[in-house]
């Protein structure tokens, strides 16, 4: 045990240093107004881009313009987090000591355990989520879509009314489909059968029909799917709608 806590004090490990903690939190608090400056710059020109973007009617393209903006508000709410737990860490700096006493007294298995019996002890979920790689989902970019629309006069988005007449057409095909179905079924069930066999050609020639309708139903809903699917990936495969505002 002497030799490894000698390697320890000669390597660094395994020590805390409250004189070298306390310089470099305050640095990192220093440091963050600038990033956070840095991204909310970003987010402003993105914002404008996807303005811009509204004002000249291209709708799809502000859709895709405004992961920027979302991706860059994450980053600033992140550093202002980040920015509290550094003010924390120096008012509590003590009892990181303290967390080392009993550590020397009780043992490393003893502390890792008293960890492991408290709520929250990892990341905080909010910076998981601000920092995430992971593309923003529809209904988030809509909605920040929505509020750029409405804090600037006279643009109505036409995104949304898009994409329910495509759904309302697949839904009355499939609304027309059921119909069928139902209207064959309550014909076949008022007639009377005269035998077994009879009843027999009959419900096997009501399986089939049901079958056929079915096949039908799911070959709308895959057309439809592929339709909306063809459209995003042709916008998708257009110019960077920065250079229509930036030439």
């Amino acid at each position: 045990m002497g030799i490894k806590r000698i390697l320890d004090a000669l390597l660094g490990r395994n020590l805390f240093n409250t004189s070298k903690l306390k310089p470099l939190v305050n640095l990192a608090i220093d440091r963050i107004p600038m990033l956070k400056k840095k991204h909310k710059v970003r987010y402003t020109h993105a914002r404008n881009d996807v303005t811009e973007l509204l004002k000249l009617g291209e709708h799809e393209r502000a859709l895709i313009r405004v992961e920027s903006v979302i991706k860059e508000q994450n980053m600033e709410d992140a550093f202002v987090i980040i920015e509290i737990y550094c003010h924390v860490l120096l008012e509590r700096v003590m009892l990181i000591q303290k967390h080392k006493v009993l550590q020397s007294t009780f043992g490393k298995e003893f502390v890792a355990r008293a960890l492991e019996l408290r709520n929250n002890c990892g990341v905080h979920p909010k910076i998981i989520q601000k920092l995430s790689p992971r593309t923003p989902s529809l209904e988030s970019k809509m909605k920040v879509l929505k509020e750029i629309a409405a804090s600037e006069k006279g643009i109505t988005l036409r995104l949304e009314s898009d994409h329910a007449s495509e759904k309302k057409e697949g839904s009355i095909e499939l609304h027309s489909l059921c119909e069928k179905l139902c209207e064959s079924e309550s014909k076949k069930a008022s007639k009377k059968y005269r035998d077994a066999v009879a009843a027999a050609v009959e419900a096997f020639e009501s399986a089939a029909y049901a079958y056929a309708a079915a096949a039908a139903a799911a070959r709308a809903v895959i057309e439809l799917s592929a339709r909306t699917t063809e459209s995003h990936d042709f916008d998708s495969d257009d110019e960077n709608p920065l250079s229509m505002i930036n030439p």
